[in-house]
C-alpha cells in the first residue's frame, strides 16, 4: 500500500488521545481550530500547504512560538516525540497540525504545534510490512464464516484453479473492515467476525498448516467490493472515467479512475499460459502444451479469440511455465494476488476502446459511481477459460490497500 495510507492510519491511532484533547480545547477556546492532518505539499520558511485528508487545502502559516515534533510510524502515544527544527519538515511529510484560525481566513490555520511522520520513516515501515504480508499472507472470496468457531471458509485462486481454505480468527486476530465507498486501507475500522460475509472479499496474515488446508491469522483485512467483466466502451482522460460494457448486465457501468487505482495488463504469452491452466491443459517446458484429451487449445473447437467471448477470467505473474505461483518460494501452486502484484502498473492511456477487461471496484456512496481498485487487461486469451465464479477469486483488491500488495501498508 502507498505511505499515504500507511502513514494515515498510523498518525492516527498513534495521535488519537493527543487529538481528542486538541478538539476539546478548540472547543473550549473559539480561535482554536480543530486539528487537521494530511500531507505537506509546499513549504517556505513561513507557511506551508497542507493537503488534508478531507480533500481540502490549508494554508498553515508558522507562528514563532511553535512546537515541532517527529514521532516514528507505528507509535501509540507521544511519549517518545522528538523536537525537530522546521528545516526538517519536507513536502510528502505526513503532519497533525493544531493551532488557530479567523473568521475572515477559514482556509489558513496559525500553528502553535506540528507533529510529524517523515516520509522516509513511512516507507521504510511500508516496506517491512508489505514483505511481512506477501510472505505470510492469503487472499480471495469468503464462501461462508462461523461466528461460533472462529472460522472463516475462503476460496483461494491458484495457478491450479480454485481450492478453500479454512482461516482461524481466534481471540486477539486484529479485524478491520473497509469502510462503505472506500478503498483506502486508513479507512478500515475495527469491527467483528460477524460482520464478515459471504462473497466478501478477504485477505489475512498469519500462518499455513502444515498439509496447507488452514491457516491461522494474525490479521484480516475484508469488505464488500464490486466485481466487473467487459469490454471498455469509452474512456475519457480528463475526467478520469473509464465506461465498460458489463457482460452480467448487459450495460454500461461508469467508473472513476483515480491514483489509488492500480492498473496492469498480462502480456499475451502469460495470459495463454493462464487460459491453458485453467482448461485443465499444462504447458510443457518449451510453451506447448498438452490435454487430457490430446487435443491443444488451439485446435480445439470454439477456442477463443481475441476480443470474443462472453465471460472473463485472469490472473498470473510473469513466472513462466513451473514457476512457483506464488511467487515467494511456495510449490505447485499459490496466491494469484501475490503474482499480478509483481505484473507493471499500466496507465489509463495504454487501454482503449473494446479492450477486454476485468475490475475490482469500491462501490461509491449512497449508490454513486464505482471506483476502480484493480484494473487487469490484456485477458482476451482467457474469455470463457475459467469456470463460472472462479473470475471473482483472481482479483481482489489488497494487491493495493493493505500489506498483501505492491503499493501496500498497515498499521
Amino acid at each position: 500500500m502507498r505511505a499515504i495510507c500507511v502513514l494515515t492510519l498510523a498518525i492516527s491511532v498513534s495521535l488519537g488521545s493527543y487529538e481528542l484533547n486538541a478538539q476539546q480545547e478548540s472547543s473550549a477556546t473559539a480561535q482554536k481550530a480543530a486539528p487537521s492532518l494530511g500531507t505537506i505539499q509546499t513549504i517556505t520558511d513561513k507557511a506551508l500547504t497542507l493537503k488534508t485528508d478531507s480533500g481540502s487545502e490549508l494554508n498553515v502559516q508558522f507562528s514563532p512560538s511553535m512546537k515541532i515534533l517527529r514521532v516514528e510510524p507505528g507509535s501509540k502515544t507521544l511519549k517518545d516525540a522528538v523536537a525537530i527544527s522546521l528545516s526538517d519538515l519536507a513536502v510528502g511529510d505526513r503532519i497533525l497540525v493544531r493551532g488557530e484560525a479567523t473568521a475572515s481566513q477559514p482556509a489558513t490555520l496559525s500553528a502553535s504545534t506540528i507533529v510529524a511522520m517523515k516520509k522516509e520513516d513511512i516507507a521504510k515501515k511500508q516496506t517491512r510490512e508489505r514483505e511481512e504480508w506477501q510472505r505470510r499472507g492469503v487472499g480471495g472470496l469468503v464462501k461462508s464464516v462461523d461466528a461460533a468457531h472462529e472460522t472463516i471458509t475462503v476460496s483461494i485462486m491458484s495457478a491450479t484453479g480454485s481450492k478453500d481454505l479454512t482461516v482461524h480468527a481466534p481471540v486477539g486476530t486484529i479485524l478491520r473492515r473497509y469502510a462503505p465507498g472506500s478503498i483506502n486501507f486508513d479507512d478500515a475500522k475495527v469491527a467483528p467476525l460477524s460482520e464478515i460475509q459471504p462473497g466478501d472479499q478477504l485477505r489475512a496474515r498469519g500462518s499455513r498448516s502444515a498439509d496447507g488446508s488452514e491457516f491461522t491469522a494474525d490479521e484480516i483485512v475484508s469488505g464488500t467490493f464490486r466485481n466487473i467483466s467487459g469490454t471498455i466502451a469509452s474512456i475519457d482522460a480528463t475526467k478520469s472515467t473509464i465506461s465498460v460494457a458489463d457482460l452480467a448486465t448487459k450495460k454500461n457501468v461508469e467508473l472513476s479512475v483515480t491514483s489509488d487505482s492500480q492498473m496492469r495488463k498480462l502480456p499475451a504469452p502469460i495470459a495463454q499460459r493462464i487460459a491453458m491452466r485453467l482448461k485443465g491443459v499444462s504447458p510443457d517446458a518449451n510453451g506447448s502444451s498438452s490435454a487430457a484429451g490430446g487435443t491443444p487449445p488451439s485446435a480445439q473447437a470454439g477456442a477463443p479469440q481475441p476480443g470474443q467471448g462472453t465471460t472473463l477470467a485472469a490472473g498470473s505473474g510473469p513466472g513462466g511455465p513451473g514457476a512457483s505461483a506464488a511467487g515467494s518460494g511456495q510449490r505447485g501452486g499459490g496466491d494469484m494476488q501475490q503474482m499480478l502484484s509483481r505484473l507493471p502498473v499500466s496507465p489509463l492511456s495504454d487501454f482503449q476502446k473494446g479492450d477486454a477487461v476485468m475490475i475490482v471496484a469500491a462501490p461509491g456512496a449512497d449508490g454513486g459511481r464505482s471506483t476502480v481498485i484493480t484494473l487487469l487487461g490484456g485477458v482476451e486469451p482467457i474469455l470463457q477459460s475459467a469456470p463460472q465464479g472462479q473470475a471473482s477469486s483472481i482479483l481482489t483488491p489488497w494487491s493495493l490497500n493493505s500489506g498483501g500488495g505492491a503499493d501496500a501498508g498497515t498499521q
